[in-house]
């Protein structure tokens, strides 16, 4: 059985990707969490991964790391992870890979803290084109593969990368398009998403880095997780 090591789920957008698709796709797998700790996590997570960060998956001896790597493992071994259709995977395979290298305002301004509200100080320039791209990309699959999936009828990959970018537009109440919230609240009801963000609440740890980047972002309006 597959090993996949995670980070805490309330911060751990990388993390969640792997484990959303794993778990909506029924892949077993044993589940390791290691959080975060202060300082930085270099050491404890070198133990299981290569680059020192998560997440990280263990199959016997083969160790694979980063998410996108992990996806493409993966489907050298599952069906169902990219669309069955050349077209639609060609684009699922873009639509993850934008989010895997880019968005990089939406990370800085809006990292991911499941359990907290947040109203945000200020929205720039690049976080709103950003904003406009992540509607405009999401537009483009459901209207061009049918949904109600990003590539089509069925859950694949490039869902699980975005379900992340679902719950940040909840935590900092995102101003995108009726449409894109609309499917934000679609990816958060899948029931790997649902079970993600109970464990999240759950959690009592708490990392100041990670509790910083939200701080900053704005004023905080409700804190939902387990004290």
């Amino acid at each position: 059985m597959y090993t996949l090591y995670i980070a805490n789920k309330n911060y751990s957008s990388w993390s969640m990707r792997p484990w959303v698709l794993m778990s909506e796709l029924g892949i077993p797998f044993e589940e390791r969490l290691v959080p975060f700790g202060q300082g930085g996590n270099w050491e404890s997570f070198r133990a299981f991964s290569p680059n020192g960060k998560v997440p990280c998956l263990h199959d016997g001896d083969t160790v694979v790391w980063d998410s996108l790597a992990i996806t493409e493992y993966l489907a050298e071994r599952h069906p169902g992870v990219w669309p069955a259709d050349a077209a639609a995977r060609a684009w699922a395979r873009c639509a993850a890979a934008e989010m895997h290298s880019g968005f990089g305002a939406l990370r800085q301004h809006a990292s991911m803290n499941c359990g907290v509200r947040v109203r945000l100080h200020h929205l720039d320039e690049a976080f709103r084109t950003e904003l406009a791209r992540l509607g405009e990309l999401w537009s483009e699959g459901l209207q061009r593969f049918g949904g109600p999936y990003l590539a089509g009828a069925a859950f694949t990959a490039v869902d699980a990368f975005y379900v992340p970018v679902a719950y940040r537009i909840q935590t900092y109440g995102l101003p995108v398009s009726p449409f894109a919230a609309e499917f934000a609240q679609h990816l958060r009801d899948l029931s790997s998403a649902r079970r993600w963000y109970a464990d999240a609440l759950r959690e009592t740890w708490r990392d100041c880095a990670h509790e910083d980047e939200a701080h900053l972002a704005g004023e905080w309006l409700e804190d939902l997780r387990k004290s």
